[in-house]
């Protein structure tokens, strides 16, 4: 983050980065009594604060951001001439500076360096700690059941291993985990975005809510409050801090309508896309995995479950393999009134209904996450199911929707 009035120092700094630094964000403030609150919301690694500022001397500004943003490497850029100007920005927090007009090899050698001396706590911590797992649950449109199985998923995960599971509620349009789960709590994840650049283990516990099973949730807060604004760099601060509190992080993902969300699937070991037999859904996911192909998400880590399978009228999991040239990883039955009842009750089906054929299915996924295998287990299939037509009559439906991955 560049905290600087000049436009041609933000361009000089550009060039720099992008000849020595390779990929790399940079966040130009030109108005100095913004620089703390930005840093708070963008968490950035490092902070030039250039001297000539007219409205805040560099050291002030220097001191907002070693309370705002801690992990930050904060530098200062001064005159020749400007050592006094260097020495109490020095006193106030910053870990150096250089001298303008800059020298970019310079530059970039004393960035560098003070980069890495910063890294060290943070690579020592992480041989030392375990990471856990995250697992994003994502659907192609809404009414796919995807909350549903996520939330038993996380429950038939915690209990098959007695690993430590937490679910993020990350449809913040439509939040549901409070519903579904029948929780309550005055805290949600904006607790959270207020001190991101400060979180730690006990704060973070505070906010979780407790479910009786032993899930631990951060919810979403209510969607009457408007849109949720929050950043890539929060979002990777928070599941980061989850990742080293928890063997496992499920994340309930709503529509992708901007990079916060794509923020989450970049944290995810697995994505889970839940799809439902209809055609209006598998045109969808067709476009969505498209999307996260060209975004480069590896296509292993990319798991499709059909939800709903045998629902009368449905397309089949082999037409909907071979018409969309994707792998089904696993099938749930339908069985829409025993989920309505599960999810107006507030009490999941794998704790309430474990002999049924959606608990059965569900607990078959959350094996597959536990080995680690793509092997597909055997499918509960449901006595609803009828035998496929003859003539399948969405044929030409299909070859609309499938010529969009024609070349796969």
């Amino acid at each position: 983050m560049l905290v600087a009035e000049s436009e041609g120092l933000r361009e000089q700094i550009g060039t720099i980065l992008a000849q020595y630094a390779g990929e790399h964000r940079l966040f130009w403030i030109a108005q100095p009594e913004l620089a703390a609150h930005r840093a708070e919301d963008l968490l950035p690694h490092l902070v030039l604060v250039d001297d000539e500022l007219s409205s805040m001397p560099a050291p002030t500004i220097i001191r907002q951001l070693v309370v705002s943003v801690p992990n930050a490497v904060c530098m200062v850029m001064v005159d020749e001439r400007g050592m006094a100007i260097a020495r109490q920005a020095v006193l106030s927090g910053a870990r150096g500076f250089v001298t303008k007009p800059l020298m970019a090899e310079e530059f970039w050698i004393t960035v560098h360096q003070l980069l890495t001396q910063n890294q060290v706590p943070d690579q020592d911590i992480s041989r030392t700690t375990k990471i856990g797992k995250v697992v994003v649950f994502v659907g192609p449109k809404g009414g796919t059941g995807r909350t549903m199985v996520a939330t038993n998923t996380s429950i038939a995960i915690m209990e098959q291993t007695g690993q430590s599971v937490v679910m993020v509620d990350a449809d913040y349009a439509a939040p549901a985990l409070d519903v579904v789960l029948n929780l309550e709590g005055d805290r949600d994840i904006n607790t959270l975005l207020a001190r991101a650049s400060r979180l730690d283990k006990d704060l973070v516990s505070s906010v979780l809510a407790n479910h009786s099973s032993g899930l631990r949730v951060l919810l979403a807060p209510a969607p009457v409050y408007g849109t949720l604004e929050i950043s890539l760099p929060q979002v990777e601060q928070i599941v980061s801090q989850l990742r080293m509190m928890f063997d496992w992080v499920v994340i309930d993902l709503g529509a992708l309508l901007d990079e916060s969300g794509y923020a989450f699937l970049d944290s995810a070991d697995y994505i889970v896309m839940t799809v439902v037999p209809e055609l209006v859904c598998l045109r969808n996911t067709r476009l969505l995995l498209d999307q996260l192909q060209a975004r480069g998400y590896p296509e292993d880590r990319v798991w499709v479950v059909l939800n709903r399978a045998g629902i009368n009228g449905g397309v089949s999991k082999s037409d909907i393999e071979e018409r969309l040239h994707v792998r089904v990883r696993h099938s749930i039955p339908d069985d829409q009134p025993l989920v309505s009842l599960s999810v107006n009750r507030g009490v999941p089906l794998y704790i309430s209904h474990r002999r049924s054929a959606v608990a059965r299915a569900i607990e078959e996924f959350a094996v597959m996450f536990v080995s680690g295998t793509t092997k597909q287990p055997a499918v509960v299939e449901s006595p609803k199911e009828a035998p496929a037509p003859a003539s399948n009559p969405f044929s030409r439906m299909f070859r609309r929707i499938s010529s969009t991955s024609a070349a796969r």
